[in-house]
């Protein structure tokens, strides 16, 4: 007799088999055998060890391939939660957000007639989002403004973007990718183009902090920069029996000077992108050693909306590198400054005077680099910190309380990266580096 499926072969299946009828025969308060079945193969990939793969159901699921779509229906703003409350840190542009009277700053107050007030933010967004096409209705406080603002807002298209360019002084041009999802190159490749119109002489490109994603587009984004014919990556599968060797189709050969910006969290795709422009295309690599993420994960999303994510190769630089928990070294080292790698305060924040331990060790360091003085006690909260504090929420225009809360926290973050923009070494170094390749 044919066994249809191998794991009905193996002795300790009988055990799971066991375990499933008893529980559904025996156990106490019942059980769904869809849960039962979701769990078996969520543990079954977690007995793996690796941290890349991964068994996502239903909801997990579709949410994780929607992260790698090029949009979503909602009504396109970002949101912070603050202090119990949600305020709109941002309108996306083009959206239905943008059409409506909504402004950054706003405070809702409820959505479709439900309190916003102690919910997961998860639930917030789930009610702003649905189908293409319908209305929310949200009520929201502004600053100034006496009572609740009311209005209906259609939901709509809202574009995930993963690249962001701005023109620098002497013609460098900067595109930043946070991630590589479906469109990444086509917003690249738009990029490129605009910057190439305003006189781009050489490009300088930030994947610090990207962590990686979609191959495919990744591939694409290289072949504008890599020799035409040359190596990109090899991906290789289980036992070498299977290897990719993607190389160059480049149509026009890039003559500009590249730099390439890397830290701890560059990782996977940005270390490919990294690896290929630094070895094939000549460019500088300033930053930190990235994070040494040379594994290839596939996922398939199977009917019911549950993915399965699995670890089923590794690639190689095109000089035949292995990079996997060794990372990529840059071509010129420069470390961030020490506040740039302070720990995130986490939301529901409520330091006051007495208060000891980390959190406000990192408040305290947060303030000392803004020039406030919190005195010699680092990591207890001492009327030193307070008056700190104090001066602080007065200069930000906040209510002076002394106590440090999440929107206290928000502007203090705000203020280190407005700092962390002007000083940035790692840039600066870069653009020093493509100035001198540009007179050569």
């Amino acid at each position: 007799m044919l066994v249809q499926y191998p794991v009905m072969k193996e002795a300790a299946f009988k055990n799971l088999s066991y375990a499933y009828n008893e529980i559904m025969n025996q156990y106490l308060n019942g059980a769904q055998a869809k849960a039962l079945v979701d769990g078996a193969a969520e543990g079954m990939v977690a007995s793996l060890g690796d941290p890349y793969s991964v068994y996502m159901t239903g909801e997990k699921g579709e949410q994780f391939v929607q992260s790698y779509e090029d949009h979503f229906v909602g009504i396109g703003i970002e949101i912070r939660e603050e202090d119990g409350e949600f305020v709109i840190d941002k309108i996306i542009k083009g959206t239905p957000a943008d059409r409506s009277e909504l402004k950054a700053g706003d405070t809702f107050v409820t959505i479709d007639g439900k309190k916003t007030s102690g919910i997961e933010l998860t639930d917030l967004k789930a009610l702003l989002q649905g189908k293409e096409g319908t209305k929310v209705k949200v009520s929201v406080r502004r600053e100034g403004t006496n009572g609740t603002i009311d209005m209906t807002i259609p939901r709509g298209a809202v574009p995930v973007l993963t690249v962001a360019s701005e023109m620098k002084q002497d013609g460098i041009g900067e595109i930043t990718i946070s991630r590589f999802a479906e469109k990444t190159a086509d917003e690249f490749a738009e990029a490129i183009a605009a910057l190439q119109k305003k006189g781009m002489k050489s490009l300088l490109l930030d994947l610090r902090g990207n962590p990686g994603g979609l191959l495919e587009p990744t591939i694409t984004i290289a072949n504008r920069f890599v020799p035409k014919g040359q190596t990109i990556v090899q991906v290789v599968y289980k036992n070498e029996k299977h290897v990719i060797t993607h190389t160059s189709s480049q149509k026009e050969p890039w003559k500009l000077p590249i730099a390439i910006l890397v830290d701890a969290h560059t990782a996977s795709s940005a270390e490919v992108l990294t690896a290929a422009l630094k070895e094939d295309a000549g460019a500088q690599v300033v930053g930190e050693k990235t994070f040494g993420k040379g594994i290839v994960q596939n996922f398939r999303q199977l009917k019911d909306g549950s993915v399965l994510k699995l670890t089923e190769a590794q690639w190689r630089t095109p000089k035949g590198s292995w990079i996997h928990k060794k990372g990529i070294d840059p071509t010129t080292a420069v470390a961030a400054p020490d506040y740039a790698m302070l720990p995130r305060l986490p939301v529901g924040l409520k330091l006051k005077a007495g208060d000891y331990g980390d959190q406000v060790v990192t408040v305290q360091k947060m303030l000392q680099v803004l020039s406030y003085n919190i005195g010699a006690s680092l990591g207890i909260f001492n009327s030193d910190t307070e008056n700190a504090v104090r001066a602080f929420q007065s200069n930000e225009k906040l209510t002076v309380t002394g106590v440090v809360n999440d929107k206290t926290a928000y502007h203090m973050v705000n203020r280190l990266s407005d700092k962390f923009n002007v000083e940035d070494p790692q840039r600066n170094k870069a653009m020093t580096l493509l100035q001198t390749a540009m007179k050569q």
